[in-house]
Formats: C-alpha cells, sequence, structure tokens
C-alpha cells in the first residue's frame, strides 16, 4: 500500500480496492496494513469492518490458524460495544462463528476438547441471540464427519432442520449431503444431489469447484465419463493454484492418475508447485498430498519413476523421489489428525485413495493428449518411432551395399539403414569393413551426411541442409566419387536457394535465387564426367525441381514452359534408362506443375494415370504422396469429399511403411480443412490437433504451436470453450513457451485467443485481466499497431462490461491512437459502440453524455472508412451507429431522441428482400415498436409498424425473425 488512508473514506476505497484482488499473500498484506490504519481512527465500526476483511483474506488465503485470531479480537469488541455492530456486521459476526470451526478443524494441534468447546460457545450464542440452530448442528454434523464417527444421528439433526438466514449457503449445504451419501457409498444419490449445483444453478465462493473435485469419481463409476469430463476441465481452471482449494486440486490429480492421463496430472502437478510451500491448512495440505501420491504411485508402477517431477522447493525431483517425501509427509500428517481425534479416519482415508484401482484406461481429457512417453526429461525433439520397424541387415557390409541400393531407388527403408548406420559408426570401437564393395570409411561418412542434409531439408532448415551437403561434396571428393560429389553440390545449391529472403519482396528474391541455382546445377551437370544413369537422373529431377518452386514462388506464366521442358528431360532420361522412381516422380512434377499454373483439369487427368500406373506396376512407396498431391487438387476443385477420400486413403497407406512417406502432420492439417467444408468440425478439430502432435514429434515447434492455435480457434468457434482453455493452459505452461523460446507474438495470439475463451465462458475477472496485460505488452509493438489496436479496443469493451469505465475510456484512447496508425475502422466502431451501449444501461441518464461522446468518436470512424472506401464485413457502420444511438437514448429515458435514431437505421437498412439477412431489421423495428408503444406510449402508430413488419417478414419466409414482433404486439394489445 503506496500511503496509508488519512480519512476513513479513503480507508474504505482501500477496502474496496482490495476486494478486488485475487486471494493469496498480497491481498492479506494489504489487509493486514489496512487494520493498521483502521487502529488509528476514533470510530470503532472502520476497525471491525477492515477486520473482517483481513479474516476472510486470511481464510480464503489458506493460512486458517490467523482467522480465530482476528474473530477473537471481533467478539471482543461485540462483547464490549455490542451497539458498534448493526444487523449487517451482527450477521458476518455469528456467520464467521463457522469459519473459525473450519479452522480449527483443519490444525491438528488444536485439541479435539477445543474443538468441542468452541461448538459450545456457538451453540450458545446463537442460542442466546435468538438465532435457530441449524446452523451449529451443520457443524456438529461436520465434526463427526471429520473424526470417522458414526454420522446418521449428527446428519439427521442438522439435515432434519429449517435453514435460517445464518445457515450455510445451499450450493455448501447440497455438497455436505451429497458427501454424506457419497460416503455411505450410494454415487447415484450423491449424483441427484449434486446436480443442482454441478448444473450451475447453486454457486457461492467455494462452489461448484469444491463438489465438482468431489463429483468426478462417482461420476465415472457411473459411466458419465463426458459428465466427467467436462467437468474435470471447468472445475480445475476454478482452484488451480488456490492455496484454499489445495485439496480440490489433489482430486483432479486423482482423477487424472485413474483416467489414464497420468502426463496431463504431471503437468497440473508443475503447475501448481507453489502449493506445496502455500499450503498452511493441514487439513488441506493433507489432502493435496495424498491426490498428489495417488498420482505418482501410478506413474511409478507404469515404469516411469525416474521422470521429472516438480516438487518442493530447492531440488530437483523425479517422480521416485518426489513419492518418497510426499509419502512420508502424508503419512505423518494422517497419524497427527488420529492422534487428536483418537480414531484411525485419516489414514484409512488415505489408504482407500492410494489404493484405488484406475477407473478408465485412456479417457481423452483435453484436446492435447499426452502420454509418458512425450514427458522425457527434457532432450532434443526426438525422431518419430516408425510405424513398422524396418528389416536391416545383420552384417555390417551388407548394411552399407543395402542402404546405398534402397537410397539409389528412393525407398523409404533406406532410412532405417542409415538411422543404424550412424549410430554405429559413432560408436568409439566402430572398425569399418575391409571390403572393395563397401569403400571407404569417408565415403560412408560422405553418405551419412548426404542423408543428415536430406532431412534438414525436409524440416525446411534450409541453411543447415546447404552446409552439410557442401561438407559431404567435399568427403566424396576425397573419396573419389566424383558424381556422388556433383549430386551433393548440386542439392547444396537448391538448398541455399530456399533459404528465406529478407526484405520486401521475397518471393522475386527466391524466384532469382531458383533462376541462379538451375544455372549453376546445368553447368554442374554438363561439366561433371562419368556420371551414371541414375546419379544424371537425381541431377535431372533437382533441375526440374528448382524450375517448379520457381514457378510455385513466382506464378509467372513465363516460367511455365521451361518448368515442363525440364520435367520432360527427366521422363524421357527416366523411361529411357528405366529407371522407375524417377518416372513417376516426373509424372508428379508435371502434374504439381499443371496444379500451380493454374490448369487443374490437366492436373487431374495427369495425376489419375499416375495413380493407375503406381497401383498396378510401383513403386508403391509413390502412392500415398501422389494420392495426397490429387487431394490437394480436389480441394482446389473445390470437391472436398473426393479431397477426403484420397487424403484419409494417403494417411492409411502411408502407416504402412517403415518411414514417413508423406507429411502426414500437413496431410492431417489438409484433411481438417477437407473436414470443414464438409461440415464436420469434431473431426477437423481431431486431424489438427493431431497435425499438431506430429509436428512437435519431429521438432518443428514453431509449426505445431501454430497448428494448435487453429485447433483452439477453432474450439472456442464450436462453443466448445473449456477445451480451448484446457489446450491453451498447457500450450502457454510449455516449457518452450516458459523459458521463451516461442516466438513472443505466438504466444501473444495463443493469450489472445485464451482470454476471449474465458469472456466466452462467463469468466469475466480472468478474462479482463488477460486482455489489460496483452494490451499493456502489445503498446510496445511498434511494428504492428494495428494488432495493439484490435487488442486495445477488445479491452475497453471488457473494461466496460465490469464497469471500470474510466480504465475503458484509456484502454479505448490507447486504441484510438493506433488506429491512427493502422487503422482498424470495425474494431474501433464496435468498441466505441459497444462502451456507450454498457455506459447506458449501466449508468443511464448519469451516463448519457459520456455515452454520447463514445458515439461521436465512432462515428468520426464512420467517416474515416468512407473516405477511405473501407467496406465492413456485416452491416455499414452508419447503420450500425443509428441503431446503438436508438438503444443509448432508451437507456438513458430519452424516448424521442431514441426513436428517431431507430429511424434513420431502418432507413439505412431498408427493407429486406428475399434471401436477405431479415434478423437486424426485424430487431431495429422491435425496437421501435417497444420505444414507441411502451415507452411513449403510443400504442397505435407502433402496432401499424409492427404488423406491416410481421407481414412483410411472413411473405419472405422468415418466421423465426417475425416471432419477437409478433409478441410484442400481442403485449401492445393487451394494455389497450
Amino acid at each position: 500500500m503506496p500511503t496509508a488512508p488519512q480519512t476513513t473514506d479513503e480507508l474504505y476505497q482501500a477496502l474496496q480496492e482490495n476486494d478486488r484482488r485475487p486471494y493469496g499473500r498480497a491481498r492479506t498484506i494489504a489487509a493486514e496494513e489496512l487494520v493498521e490504519a483502521a487502529e488509528l481512527f476514533t470510530e470503532p465500526v472502520p476497525l471491525v469492518d477492515a477486520l473482517f476483511e483481513l479474516q476472510e483474506a486470511y481464510t480464503y488465503g489458506s493460512e486458517p490458524r490467523k482467522s480465530p485470531v482476528v474473530f477473537a479480537r471481533l467478539l471482543t469488541l461485540f462483547d464490549e460495544q455490542p451497539d458498534v455492530f448493526d444487523e449487517r456486521l451482527r450477521h458476518l459476526l455469528f456467520w464467521r462463528f463457522k469459519w473459525v470451526a473450519n479452522a480449527l478443524r483443519a490444525l491438528p494441534e488444536i485439541p479435539l476438547t477445543s474443538l468441542r468447546q468452541w461448538l459450545t460457545e456457538m451453540g450458545d450464542r446463537y442460542e442466546k441471540a435468538g438465532f435457530g440452530l441449524q446452523p451449529y448442528y451443520g457443524q456438529a454434523y461436520q465434526l463427526a464427519a471429520h473424526l470417522g464417527d458414526d454420522t446418521t444421528l449428527a446428519y439427521e439433526l442438522w439435515a432434519g432442520r429449517t435453514r435460517t438466514p445464518l445457515s450455510d449457503c445451499e450450493a455448501c449445504e447440497i455438497c455436505e449431503r451429497a458427501l454424506y451419501h457419497l460416503a455411505a457409498g450410494d454415487d447415484e444419490r450423491a449424483l441427484r444431489t449434486w446436480e443442482p449445483v454441478l448444473a450451475g444453478k447453486e454457486s457461492c465462493q467455494e462452489e461448484p469447484v469444491r463438489s465438482v473435485s468431489y463429483a468426478l469419481l462417482p461420476l465415472l463409476r457411473t459411466g458419465r465419463t463426458d459428465r466427467a469430463r467436462e467437468l474435470h476441465l471447468a472445475g480445475y481452471r476454478g482452484c488451480r493454484r488456490n492455496p484454499s482449494m489445495s485439496g480440490e486440486v489433489g482430486r483432479h490429480l486423482e482423477f487424472c492418475a485413474l483416467t489414464g492421463n497420468e502426463a496431463r496430472g504431471l503437468e497440473l502437478l508443475a503447475e501448481n508447485r507453489s502449493l506445496f510451500d502455500e499450503v498452511d491448512s493441514t487439513l488441506d495440505l493433507f489432502d493435496f498430498c495424498t491426490g498428489v501420491e495417488v498420482l505418482l504411485r501410478r506413474v511409478e508402477l507404469l515404469g516411469h519413476g525416474q521422470l521429472p517431477a516438480a516438487g518442493y522447493a530447492g531440488r530437483t525431483w523425479t517422480v521416485s523421489g518426489l513419492r518418497a517425501e510426499v509419502r512420508g509427509r502424508a503419512d505423518d500428517l494422517a497419524a497427527r489428525f488420529d492422534a487428536r481425534n483418537g480414531t484411525t479416519a485419516h489414514t484409512d482415508r488415505r489408504r482407500a485413495r492410494l489404493d484405488r484401482a484406475p477407473l478408465r484406461d485412456a479417457l481423452e481429457l483435453t484436446l492435447r493428449t499426452r502420454s509418458l512417453d512425450n514427458v522425457a526429461a527434457v532432450a532434443p525433439a526426438a525422431v518419430p518411432a516408425a510405424p513398422a520397424a524396418a528389416a536391416v541387415p545383420e552384417s555390417l557390409p551388407e548394411l552399407i551395399v543395402r542402404a546405398r541400393v534402397l537410397d539409389e531407388q528412393g525407398h523409404p527403408d533406406a532410412r532405417a539403414c542409415w538411422v543404424r548406420l550412424r549410430t554405429l559408426v559413432a560408436a568409439r570401437d566402430y572398425a569399418h569393413p575391409d571390403d572393395p564393395a563397401v569403400g571407404t570409411l569417408v565415403r560412408l561418412r560422405a553418405d551419412l551426411l548426404y542423408d543428415e542434409a536430406s532431412r534438414a531439408g525436409e524440416k525446411d532448415e534450409f541453411a543447415d541442409a546447404a552446409a552439410l551437403h557442401e561438407e559431404a561434396a567435399g568427403l566424396y571428393d576425397d573419396a573419389g566419387a566424383p558424381g556422388h560429389a556433383a549430386l551433393a553440390r548440386a542439392a547444396a545449391l537448391l538448398a541455399a536457394a530456399e533459404i528465406p529472403a529478407e526484405g520486401a519482396d521475397g518471393a522475386e528474391a527466391k524466384a532469382a535465387a531458383l533462376t541462379a541455382a538451375h544455372a549453376s546445377v546445368v553447368r554442374l551437370h554438363e561439366e561433371t564426367p562419368g556420371l551414371t544413369p541414375y546419379q544424371e537422373s537425381r541431377l535431372l529431377r533437382l533441375r526440374a525441381t528448382a524450375l517448379g518452386l520457381r514457378l510455385q514462388a513466382s506464378r509467372s506464366e513465363e516460367h511455365v514452359a521451361s518448368a515442363f521442358a525440364e520435367v520432360d528431360l527427366l521422363h524421357a532420361f527416366a523411361t529411357r534408362h528405366e529407371i522407375v522412381g524417377q518416372i513417376s516422380g516426373a509424372r508428379l512434377l508435371r502434374a504439381s506443375t499443371y496444379a500451380v499454373s493454374g490448369d487443374l483439369p490437366a492436373a487431374t487427368t495427369e495425376i489419375d494415370a499416375l495413380i493407375e500406373a503406381l497401383e498396378a506396376h510401383g513403386p508403391a512407396w509413390h502412392l500415398p504422396r501422389t494420392l495426397a498431391l490429387r487431394g490437394r487438387i480436389q480441394l482446389g476443385l473445390q470437391d472436398a469429399q473426393a479431397a477426403h477420400a484420397d487424403l484419409a486413403e494417403a494417411l492409411r497407406l502411408a502407416a504402412g511403411w517403415s518411414a514417413d512417406v508423406v507429411d502426414a502432420a500437413r496431410l492431417h492439417g489438409e484433411l481438417a480443412g477437407a473436414c470443414m467444408h464438409l461440415g464436420r468440425p469434431d473431426e477437423a478439430l481431431r486431424h489438427l490437433t493431431r497435425s499438431a502432435e506430429l509436428d512437435l514429434r519431429h521438432g518443428s515447434r514453431t509449426d505445431a504451436f501454430c497448428t494448435y492455435s487453429n485447433a483452439a480457434q477453432l474450439s472456442l468457434d464450436l462453443g466448445r470453450f473449456e477445451d480451448c482453455i484446457a489446450l491453451l493452459d498447457s500450450l502457454l505452461a510449455d516449457p518452450a513457451v516458459t523459458a521463451g523460446e516461442l516466438d513472443d507474438r505466438l504466444v501473444a495470439q495463443l493469450r489472445l485467443t485464451r482470454a476471449r475463451a474465458l469472456h466466452a465462458g462467463e469468466d469475466l475477472r480472468a478474462a479482463t485481466a488477460e486482455f489489460v496485460a496483452l494490451a499493456a505488452e502489445s503498446a510496445g509493438w511498434d511494428d504492428d499497431p494495428g494488432s495493439h489496436a484490435m487488442i486495445a479496443a477488445e479491452t475497453a469493451a471488457l473494461l466496460g462490461e465490469s464497469g471500470e469505465f474510466g480504465r475503458a475510456r484509456e484502454a479505448a484512447d490507447q486504441a484510438l491512437a493506433a488506429h491512427a496508425r493502422a487503422p482498424r475502422y470495425e474494431q474501433l466502431s464496435d468498441c466505441l459502440r459497444e462502451l456507450a451501449r454498457l455506459q447506458a444501461q449501466h449508468q443511464g441518464p448519469d451516463g448519457l453524455a459520456d455515452a454520447l461522446a463514445h458515439l461521436a468518436e465512432a462515428g468520426r470512424i464512420a467517416d474515416e472508412a468512407r473516405a477511405a472506401g473501407y467496406k465492413p464485413r456485416g452491416r455499414s457502420l452508419e447503420t450500425a451507429l443509428a441503431y446503438e444511438h436508438g438503444r443509448v437514448n432508451a437507456y438513458a429515458g430519452e424516448y424521442e431522441a431514441a426513436l428517431a435514431a431507430l429511424e434513420r437505421a431502418l432507413a439505412l437498412l431498408g427493407e429486406p428482400a428475399e434471401g436477405d439477412r431479415a434478423d437486424e431489421w426485424a430487431e431495429c423495428v422491435r425496437l421501435a415498436g417497444a420505444v414507441e408503444g411502451i415507452y411513449l406510449e403510443r400504442p397505435a402508430p407502433a402496432l401499424t409498424r409492427l404488423d406491416a413488419a410481421v407481414s412483410h417478414l411472413t411473405a419472405l419466409g422468415h418466421t423465426g425473425e417475425s416471432e419477437p414482433l409478433t409478441s410484442l404486439a400481442a403485449r401492445l394489445r393487451d394494455e389497450e
């Protein structure tokens, strides 16, 4: 707190500001300082309010030891100065007797006699004050349940009594009743009892988060897996990193452990690592540690005890090491509670949780499904496991010869041979065979470098590929293999030409680089004597590829003929020498050249013939790649069904080979596009996440996160808010993100989508906080003011929705300043109109002046857009503005001005015609009718307007849009 409040008004303002902070150490410290400030005033009421705020901070900040101390001060003040406590303060005081009972139960060092004495004190005080005893019996029941006593009588004494104004809220009482049935083994009755809370009909500070954590396993046991998944995602978000809900976090970890989601459990544990040190409530810590141990025990049983795990601060942990530590501490906590209580209840409950068998082998919880194999002790991205292991010769000479033969054929099994050889050659005891058929070690090292360079090129790491190819060429020269050296140098030239050029016209620069590379490869081809047919065909393939890539970069018609000429040279040469792989390669290049040049029918004809030939004569490993190309061409022809069939078949066939014969990640992405065209978004979502997983496995992290970002946006568009948030939470907790290794703008996009999902999921506070942070960060994006304008505009709208109109105006001003540099007409207009509506709606006539100022600014934006020739996506900005003038004036009680504005909006919209969207026009008519007929009390013209609109809409077949108008007309007639 910068300065202590000097007046009671300043104190209460500081108390209100602190109340808006999240529970935690910062809020607690501020509350402590405010109590110190309140003690300086002569009036006792500010001190009472400050003490209540401090007790709340302790209670929900998980510091139960301090809560009873604060309450003792309050109780003393009440006993000494009862008149200070008005009805509100008196209610708060007696309500918080229950808080103290809960706090004392959570501390095993508090003797059982003290717990009982407190309950007696509570009962006596309630009775003396004339309050009903149902809350007292509720606490007596909770103590019996805590002790492990027979709770039947205690439950009846509580649950059978009528609720009072001091009873726990409905949601909390529902949870206690459900837990009673759960303890009795009746899952179905417990879930029926819980339903109002789980459905969101009853809620409070702790609910439904607390109930959700307990209901997860009963839901699984009764077969409601989808509901359990849905509640896990929403419920975990409500309790994560919250010290006062560490027990709930522990139950979510247990849920992960029992559903085959151990990897997600470890991820959530890492996110909540701070709870090991922040939780002061012994009972909450006991629940948390037991849930942690359930997870770690399961991971260890699956053979992954050496995986890293996030545990107590100050050292690194493995799963096994952390489990041993947690087990010791949790056993001690259970023993302490049992010693205090004189029962074995906590040890027994702990053992029951640890002994539970998994309830599902694999329940897909999130869009980013991970296994324990993915949770390696951070290492370079692994090469993906092959679908089927290729057989490699045991004999070293045979292995070398086999690798070269397969490589010449372009066979995918060559990769397994090179991988095996790379391992053997890297060994310290490697001895190269003395065999003329094998050649020298230098030649073999050149082959391995060439293969490594090819893999780098496949991952678009062109600079590395070029360097490796050059190095391989040097070794081939040393080995006396000029033909292979020429191939390596040609490949290096092509890779170097593909290195992205910096500058405005990257496409032109790339086309020029490819032209130069092609000329150099042609010279190399012509100047290298003694080439074998295989080597010459590969050089021709590189030449054709260079010109194909040039056409793809330039899209210039002048480059088409030369690209086809090189393809024809390759095809003729390969046919003459019967090089089967290069024949089909040439035909595939021809089809893709037709496609790039825009002749899709010719591309289809060529590729259909090629597929027929491949199915009849092979090589079979070319078929997946060819089907994939035909699928892309079908997408270009708008035949999504045929595209989906080809792409899916390409994936199916590729799975039968020992190495990737197609870019499976790309195929899944294209299948996602086909699915969207076919109206199958859920299937598209699965393909997007699979594409991202494959990119990650190949080490293409940026591509993976971009695809995940698309998946998150799609899930948001589908209304799957919790799926979206859970996916983004997982991504944002990824080590690559936390270490700052990912592009900061991509991370910002992930955060922006998450903020929008939070807003869509009605978590306004969290969404606003994220938007405010993003707006502050994007203010420094001097190279992208347009994005800052968009983010600041959305931030302003959310601040307005939160009622913080001063901060909303500041954010809107930021958006306007950025808009001046990079116009975002529609976003700024939407923002200003929304702020105007919110201010008028919240403040009525008092907010009208500011609301109209926002609309005047929106009018200026509309004028700018019109002058710039900007075409909005939906209705015109002028129409939207006129309609908003109508709403704003109506909220402020200026009904004549509202009606005039709505008349302008209707004139701008015009009556809808057949095929037009009629919803906006109908809504404008409805609001005009309501203003005229209800607020201006002129029902006759309002009914004339409404009846005419209903007739017009009905004639056009817009019956749905006409229903609200019919309903309003009926109301007006009833009131006449």
